[in-house]
């Protein structure tokens, strides 16, 4: 099969540098719209809007192409030269566009960020817990590199932001470099007669009629709610965070900088959350994994309204790095155990992601207004409360392991 440990750790570094760019590009990208660029809430709820929409058109076509290339490279190939070019599209085109063109800017970004970061980072993800089953390491343990990658540019995003917002796009494009090198030499590293073995296998299998299929399954739906509600509300919720955050401190530059150290620290404690959460997913099962991973999720943003204290809503942020491994790890459990596994990728970047930017493409804007007209206190305890319901509702919708036997052994 595939060279188990040396594929593992050119894995590993692919999700470190994909991660590391997308950091040095995003962790702080609602201050830089607010603080640099001069945006209103309302203005970025609009901009995450587009980028949900954008990713709504690429993730299907993504998942779809993946499932058919299994273990080809051509889609990571495709993602490697657009991360090349981040820096110099946030700094020559991007940015000026959206002071002159707003929407204009608007609509070309959500389609750079959803070909190069949203929707990609799903073929990524997906690819790797493929060859992850395939050569019998934890898929988990691999993502937790993406995590390390991604505190380390945070760590110094905060203070390179006050610096030049400009340094951390060119050090994207600099991370993106060595993952087009861990790429090209995870081709030279596998074996082509088995890759080509294990293609054409699936080629003859999977086919569109197959996809289609998901839409008549009641697991398949259930999935979805889950996904809307308690996984998307979380997203948006996130999305304007670092900059309530930065509003709480008396000197803005002070907030910048303590959300990247504060973030990092958070990612490493998510990096050793990822080695674990493995461990608990199995003890308890999937499905109550993503129950957990919700009701957390619940707690932090509610929390998140009552917090009046810089300490409080840092706790609160560390809460991010126990429920983002449980859910990671609990949705490909749960897509293995409960669908057909030839369609992982479909199912994780359409079930998963697409379904998280379709909810995310409204409620973006309305989150914006909420954030302007109600504040962010009040606006995070409603939709903390959205979260807890649609995990209570979860619980009786979702199945379990034996819910899918017991079905099967009905039928026969």
């Amino acid at each position: 099969m595939i060279n188990s440990k040396k594929t593992y750790w050119i894995l590993s570094g692919a999700f470190f540098s994909f991660f590391l760019c997308w950091s040095f590009s995003f962790s702080l990208f609602p201050i830089w719209l607010s603080q640099h660029v001069g945006l209103t809430g309302e203005m970025i709820g609009i901009i995450f809007s587009f980028n949900a929409i954008a990713a709504l058109f690429v993730m299907p076509c993504y998942g779809y192409l993946q499932d058919k290339l299994v273990l080809r490279k051509n889609l990571l190939f495709f993602i490697a030269l657009l991360l090349l070019a981040v820096g110099p599209f946030f700094i020559f085109v991007y940015s000026p566009l959206l002071l002159s063109h707003f929407y204009s800017a608007a609509i070309l970004g959500g389609l750079f960020f959803a070909l190069a970061f949203g929707a990609a980072i799903g073929v990524l993800e997906s690819y790797v817990e493929r060859v992850a089953r395939t050569s019998g390491f934890e898929f988990g343990r691999a993502r937790m590199w993406g995590s390390l990658g991604w505190a380390v540019a945070t760590f110094c995003a905060g203070y390179l932001f006050n610096k030049g917002p400009d340094i951390n796009f060119w050090l994207a494009s600099l991370s993106a470099c060595v993952f087009i090198v861990l790429i090209f030499s995870l081709a030279l590293s596998q074996t082509d007669q088995i890759v080509k073995k294990i293609n054409e296998e699936h080629e003859e299998k999977f086919d569109l009629k197959l996809v289609s299929s998901l839409l008549f399954m009641r697991e398949f739906w259930a999935f979805v709610i889950f996904v809307m509600g308690v996984t998307c509300v979380y997203s948006v919720y996130d999305q304007q965070f670092p900059v309530y955050f930065a509003s709480m401190f008396e000197n803005q530059q002070d907030g910048n900088a303590t959300y990247g150290y504060l973030n990092s620290f958070q990612v490493f404690l998510e990096a050793g959350g990822m080695f674990l959460a493995p461990f608990l997913v199995i003890k308890i099962g999937a499905k109550n994994s993503l129950i957990l991973s919700g009701l957390i999720m619940a707690i932090r943003i509610i929390g998140s309204g009552y917090a009046d204290d810089t300490i409080t809503i840092s706790l609160m942020k560390l809460l991010h790095a126990v429920e983002l491994p449980i859910m990671l790890v609990a949705i490909f459990k749960y897509i293995t155990q409960i669908f057909d596994a030839r369609m992982s990728a479909t199912l994780y970047i359409v079930g998963f992601q697409f379904s998280t930017q379709l909810m995310a493409s409204g409620l973006s804007i309305f989150a914006g207004m909420m954030y302007d007209n109600l504040g962010f206190p009040l606006s995070y305890k409603i939709l903390g409360g959205v979260v807890l319901f649609f995990t209570i509702v979860s619980y009786f919708l979702l199945s379990s392991t034996q819910d899918v036997l017991n079905k099967k052994s009905t039928a026969q």
